[in-house]
């Protein structure tokens, strides 16, 4: 994944909760907007009441390797906020949690065709 591939502004972070879809699991919430772009872009939320900076960091290094192994369709922006059972999940747990989130918002490309961003 580049540099590109990330939200970093709070504009874009905003559009997306001001606009986004989300789904919701116990360790993780999933929150999208259709971008309009030829890629998707990923925004990573642990906040301080998940742990300190160590395991707040160890968490959202979790999320990034899991989202580069999931091949997510292009033309969307993905925040990807974590609760606080993250970090006692393992790491097999965390990505199928996201995993799932990813398929149930239409979001995966080959394993959901058919299936639209727009409905739960």
């Amino acid at each position: 994944m580049k540099g590109e591939q990330f939200l970093i502004r709070k504009i874009q972070f905003s559009l997306v909760y001001d606009e986004g879809k989300s789904w919701a699991s116990k360790e993780v919430v999933v929150r999208a907007l259709a971008n309009g772009l030829g890629s998707s872009q990923f925004g990573f939320v642990v906040s301080r009441r998940v742990g300190n900076a160590v395991v707040r960091n160890r968490v959202k290094r979790r999320l990034r390797e899991i989202i580069r192994k999931i091949p997510v369709q292009p033309g969307w922006d993905i925040i990807i906020i974590a609760r606080n059972p993250a970090p006692a999940a393992s790491f097999m747990d965390l990505s199928q949690s996201v995993r799932k989130l990813l398929v149930r918002a239409g979001l995966v490309t080959g394993e959901n065709e058919g299936f639209s961003a727009g409905t739960n």
